[in-house]
């Protein structure tokens, strides 16, 4: 399905480049050697790594072109000034330094945010919009100043991860911005809190490089999580983002979870087509089904009290 995504931009006469495989300085940035010997090991041959981790003989080759995609993308978008997606599979952000999980080999983005960093960045924000927490991506950076990491998740959910209350620590303290969203939150929902959460957090970072996991599993038809987002409130959450990241730096984005086929084109077609447009105006409200309902106020409460000592106007 991917690929039938790329080809339907390359008909529209946009650029597809094929992936350079990560190599594994750029992994090991990120995970430990006996990580990267472990999933090196699964090569040529099926293997269980957890209860719901898997991998075929292909799944090594295929995972580090997903690691090397993004972090191609995230080099384009610097060196071009353009927007960039990353189209890969397996996802990336539960992978944490030791530990394959949720589906996840390498930690996509944050090998991206990692060899961003390495090559002089000193401002690097990941943005996970994925339904699920990305413990991998929060851990990799949780000390870390120079990369600001916000996800918007269902919780509790899998991983268990993302409460409001786990902001960093030592000098990372405030760079980890989760907002926890209770089951069957709307597209409404999800706009309050970007609006008023992640894009005043991500302004103020003002961040050289925002890499975005995109996820597009909060989708109402998704059988793996319980949220009611729809594919215009994802184009939603897409555009304002776009819009502030690409005031202060540049812009990428990684595909992460979706488990129903026909909602993960939807939504991956109307990202490009925001991505592809001209502009970032938002429009009017007509769009959105609804008006936030008391979860988005209590996610926004539950976040002032944890950042509100780091971020101006929280």
């Amino acid at each position: 399905m991917l690929d039938a995504v790329a080809a339907a931009y390359r008909q529209r006469g946009g650029s597809v480049l094929e992936p350079i495989a990560a190599t594994r300085e750029q992994l090991a940035r990120v995970h430990s050697d006996e990580h990267l010997d472990r999933i090196a090991a699964t090569a040529g041959k099926p293997s269980m790594l957890d209860a719901d981790t898997f991998t075929s003989p292909a799944s090594h080759e295929i995972a580090l072109l997903a690691a090397g995609a993004i972090v191609q993308a995230a080099a384009h978008a610097r060196t071009t000034g353009e927007v960039a997606l990353a189209l890969v599979r397996p996802p990336g952000h539960h992978a944490e330094r030791g530990q394959a999980m949720g589906f996840c080999l390498y930690n996509n983005v944050a090998v991206a945010a990692a060899q961003a960093i390495a090559d002089g960045l000193e401002r690097v924000a990941i943005v996970d919009i994925d339904v699920h927490h990305g413990n991998g991506s929060q851990w990799t950076f949780y000390d870390d100043p120079r990369v600001l990491y916000i996800s918007s998740h269902q919780f509790p959910f899998y991983p268990g991860t993302g409460a409001a209350g786990e902001v960093g620590k030592g000098d990372g303290a405030g760079f980890t911005v989760n907002i926890p969203l209770e089951a069957g939150a709307t597209d409404a929902d999800y706009d309050l809190v970007y609006r008023d959460i992640a894009v005043p957090v991500l302004t103020q970072f003002a961040p050289q490089l925002t890499l975005i996991s995109a996820g597009f599993d909060a989708h109402e038809a998704d059988p793996l999580a319980s949220m009611r987002m729809t594919a215009t409130g994802y184009r939603r959450i897409v555009r304002r983002l776009e819009a502030a990241a690409m005031a202060s730096g540049k812009l990428a984005l990684v595909t992460e979870g979706g488990y129903d086929l026909a909602a993960l084109r939807e939504c991956l077609d109307g990202t490009i087509d925001v991505l592809a447009a001209d502009t970032a105006d938002l429009g009017d409200d007509q769009a959105l089904r609804s008006i936030p309902a008391p979860r988005a106020e209590r996610a926004l409460a539950a976040v002032r009290a944890a950042q509100s000592a780091f971020w101006r106007g929280l």
